[in-house]
């Protein structure tokens, strides 16, 4: 078996595969045509279009992160070879922690204090009831559903949104547009988890912006492409006492890293991070993308990505 892998830290990920697979042939991207040719088996993330070029043998991709998006948009990846991607892989306890944060960062008006510091004002808020401060989460997959729950049981009532039906105890889970107005709507605080894909794209638009309650606060880890950032600035205003909406925490960014004369890294409303909400953790991955290869090897079944979903 030969495995060609590609990431930024290739070798770390190179090392733990051999060790694992002590009888495969497993080298990274950096190694010359020669030797990455016929390979089996390529672990990759926002690989070079090449890599899919010269090959000529492949039985499976394998993405090493949750969003294929980039890779389904190379035109040289081959149509024909099964793709899987990280499914959770440790990332959903993370993912939980940094939306956890940022819905009692606006629930306990951390923003507020955070503004009356600066002009040092000595006022405490009123704490509401956490069973008036619903928390929406469009996107329940493997993380989503996780986060979604974490929520729950963190006391929050818990709004969940995903493309087709789904159950989770003691969230009320929505799909469909119907679904998505009724969350909207509802919810102090929106989440969003979703894939890249056609129809996710700006899903939170200028007119879906609108449909939040004065008030609420959006909160982005899942992908930069889901929310019309310029939609954004506009329903969040100019300061903390304009606009319709309190407060932005946003993790992704339609173009990444977000430029530096960006009006999102100055607006007082709004926390930029740099894409760290949930950093893949590396033996829960190299554990999943070992067993994905002894599945592939075997002639198991896996649960591949859908191309035309996007998931």
């Amino acid at each position: 078996m030969k495995i060609v892998v590609h990431i930024d830290d290739a070798a770390q990920w190179q090392n733990a595969i051999a060790q694992a697979l002590p009888h495969a042939d497993v080298v990274t991207s950096d190694a010359p045509p020669s030797e990455r040719a016929n390979a089996d088996y390529l672990a990759v993330w926002k690989a070079p279009a090449h890599l899919f070029e010269e090959q000529t043998q492949l039985k499976g991709i394998i993405n090493l992160g949750a969003g294929v998006d980039h890779l389904l948009k190379t035109p040289e990846l081959p149509k024909d070879v099964p793709i899987v991607k990280l499914r959770d892989a440790g990332m959903s306890e993370l993912m939980a922690d940094y939306v956890l944060y940022g819905v009692l960062y606006f629930y306990r008006s951390m923003d507020r204090y955070a503004a009356q510091q600066s002009s040092a004002r000595w006022q405490p808020q009123t704490v509401p009831d956490k069973t008036n401060w619903p928390v929406g989460v469009l996107g329940l997959g493997a993380i989503g559903s996780y986060v979604a729950s974490a929520l729950q049981q963190a006391g929050f009532p818990v709004l969940g949104w995903s493309r087709t039906p789904k159950h989770i105890n003691g969230v009320r889970c929505l799909h469909g547009d119907e679904g998505l107005n009724e969350l909207l709507s509802q919810v102090q605080s929106v989440v969003t988890i979703l894939p890249d894909t056609a129809a996710t794209r700006h899903i939170l638009d200028g007119e879906r912006l609108a449909q939040l309650p004065k008030g609420a606060s959006v909160i982005n880890p899942g992908r930069g492409s889901l929310i019309d950032e310029q939609a954004l600035l506009d329903a969040l205003g100019q300061d903390e006492r304009s606009g319709h909406l309190r407060g932005a925490l946003l993790d992704v960014f339609d173009k990444e890293p977000l430029p530096a004369d960006h009006p999102l890294w100055r607006h007082p409303k709004v926390i930029v991070t740099p894409h760290m909400a949930a950093p893949t953790p590396l033996n829960d991955a190299i554990d999943q993308v070992i067993s994905y290869l002894h599945a592939f090897d075997a002639g198991e079944p896996v649960a591949t990505v859908d191309p035309k979903l996007g998931y």
